[in-house]
């Protein structure tokens, strides 16, 4: 048992999987930067009126430093495809380097200040990469180019007409007009950079709907809001706010709290894979096919998944009721994953983009729901083929309708009207034979037989197809039954506006039926005809007095009307108790 989504062309290239000796370097390493960062600011006392408070300041940072470490060795760990984990230790690095500007040493301080704004571009590309590594689309990488353009190469810029200090080696020449230009078109753009990526996630929001895991929804909030605040501390930096140091204390706070939010995902996500257990109890507990997609849902935590049966024989993915279904494209914000069994396809998981994720859940929770989705395929196969046998019968009995209204106009237009006119060209004879008794009586016999053998034809062609109901309508065929049927008949037609034709005429049937068996076999003295409409469902009852004890098993009538009222979608019932009478009741959708 296997779950998978389909391989990309060209096959999937090989995955280095991270080693126990890398992850714990980068473990051990995040904390030691954490570590030292915290140290350059506290052994520097030179930081404190930039800064307003080191030691929060420090903290704040030493634990962003740690946090995107570890969280990058947790992702790269679980996802050693994606480039998310490597560019969060990336992130953290950076962070650490720019920490580097603390220290009291020229080149330290100069790298340190070089890369002083590189970790809001970082922040911006890992934001918006999540959780591939990848930007999806020319806009974002775009927005990501332009922000590291202007980290990299503004601030050597103002670092080389500005004062920072004796431990500056771009320091030229003090400029303050230059360096206020360049500072604020810096601070400007990237705040512009935080702010589109902003856009781009809302857009995201928007386009794919929220996120239905409750983790992932708190991690793309965190990713705009750590965005927002850069894009804040950036602007009040600009018009010098009085609230700048709290702005940045927010801001730093802020961002921090996104690998936070990235490792609540990961806690969620292995709570998720725990959930496995209880699917395999719930599935033991009930395996109706009707409850298998809700509680593959619940253990994936995804109330909107839905299941498609992949048949063989029919080339087509089916719903649990067997009817065809069209799995969605890549632009419908849901995805699909495979589930195969000894290398055939089995089912298809149709369920939130998020969970693409994790595969492992995914796979995990179809190979415990492997029975189970082999008996909701059988299930949906033998509904696919219950459907396809009733298009079948319905097929057929339109088939026989269409030839018995073929056979009913070439009986009205060919023998009908040659005995029309046999009967016209015997009544000129007998106008030239003059007075002849004998040769006048043998032509009343001849057009008396030519009548009789009308009516019989007419007949005939009611019985094949009855015209008068696509004519007049039911009503009116029904009132012309009624009235040759051998018992009195009370009929009572409500239906308001006119049938379906194949409804009319399959009511008209089962009528017609009804009151030949009152006149064969019920010996009734009274019979009622009642046409209704209900619920959306055309509801026809032939009721007689008579004996009843009907035997519904035998004859081939009572069963051809079931064949015609259930090729319509409806259901045909007799009650026939002996000694109360016989009740016919046919049901047939008409909405």
């Amino acid at each position: 048992m296997s779950a998978s989504a389909p391989a990309r062309p060209g096959g999937r290239r090989r995955v280095r999987v991270p080693g126990v000796p890398a992850l714990s370097a980068v473990a051990v390493g995040g904390v030691v930067a954490g570590a030292a960062s915290l140290d350059f600011a506290l052994a520097n006392d030179g930081i404190g009126p930039e800064l307003g408070e080191p030691l929060v300041i420090a903290s704040i940072w030493s634990w962003t430093i740690v946090a995107y470490f570890l969280g990058g060795m947790l992702a790269w760990s679980r996802r050693p495809a994606s480039r998310f984990g490597p560019l969060m230790i990336v992130t953290g690095a950076v962070c650490f380097l720019v920490t580097l500007s603390w220290t009291t040493s020229d080149v330290p301080f100069t790298i340190g200040q070089t890369l002083d704004k590189l970790p809001t571009a970082l922040f911006l590309h890992a934001f918006l990469a999540f959780p591939t590594g990848r930007l999806e689309g020319p806009l974002e990488k775009g927005v990501v180019a332009v922000a590291y353009a202007t980290a990299i190469l503004l601030e050597p810029a103002r670092m080389a007409v500005g004062e920072y200090g004796p431990h500056n080696l771009f320091g030229v020449a003090s400029a303050p007009a230059a360096f206020n230009v360049v500072r604020d078109v810096q601070l400007v753009v990237l705040a512009g950079c935080c702010l589109g990526g902003v856009a781009i996630i809302a857009i995201r929001r928007r386009r794919r709907g929220r996120p239905l895991r409750r983790s992932l929804a708190l991690l793309n909030d965190a990713f705009a809001l750590g965005l927002v605040m850069i894009a804040v501390f950036f602007l009040a930096n600009l018009v010098d706010a009085p609230a700048v140091a709290q702005i940045r204390w927010i801001t730093f706070v802020v961002l921090g709290l996104a690998p936070v939010a990235f490792l609540i995902g990961i806690a969620h996500a292995r709570l998720a894979r725990s959930s496995v257990g209880e699917l395999l109890v719930e599935l033991r507990d009930d395996s109706s096919a009707a409850g298998l997609a809700p509680a593959l849902g619940r253990a994936l935590r995804d109330p909107s998944l839905a299941l498609a049966f992949w048949l063989p024989e029919f080339e087509t993915w089916v719903d649990i009721d067997g009817r065809a279904v069209d799995l969605p494209g890549s632009g419908d914000g849901r995805a699909t994953t495979l589930v195969e069994h000894d290398g055939a396809r089995l089912a298809t998981l149709v369920h939130d983009r998020a969970l693409e994720e994790e595969p492992e859940l995914l796979a995990a929770v179809g190979a415990a729901a492997a029975i189970a989705l082999e008996n909701g395929r059988l299930h949906a196969e033998q509904r696919a083929h219950l459907e396809e046998l009733r298009g079948s019968r319905a097929r057929v009995i339109q088939a026989g309708q269409r030839e018995r209204q073929r056979l009913e106009r070439d009986l009205h237009d060919g023998a009908q009207q040659r005995l029309i006119a046999l009967s016209l060209e015997l009544r000129r004879l007998e106008e030239q034979l003059g007075s002849d008794p004998n040769a006048r009586s043998r032509l009343d016999l001849a057009r008396r037989e030519i009548a009789t053998s009308l009516a019989e034809l007419r007949d005939v062609a009611r019985g094949l197809h009855p015209a008068v109901v696509s004519g007049h309508g039911l009503a009116v065929a029904l009132e012309q039954l009624a009235a040759l049927a051998p018992v009195p008949v009370r009929l009572c037609v409500d239906l308001g506006t006119r049938l379906p034709e194949d409804v009319e005429v399959a009511a008209y049937y089962v009528v017609s039926e009804g009151l030949a068996n009152v006149a064969k076999h019920a010996t009734a003295t009274s019979a009622r005809v009642d046409v209704t409409r209900s619920d959306g469902r055309a509801i026809v009852e032939v009721v007689d007095d008579g004996a009843g004890g009907a035997d519904t098993e035998r004859g081939s009538g009572l069963r051809g009307l079931a064949d015609r009222v259930e090729a319509l979608g409806g259901r045909l019932r007799v009650w026939s108790p002996p000694g109360d009478g016989t009740r016919l009741r046919a049901e047939m959708p008409c909405a």
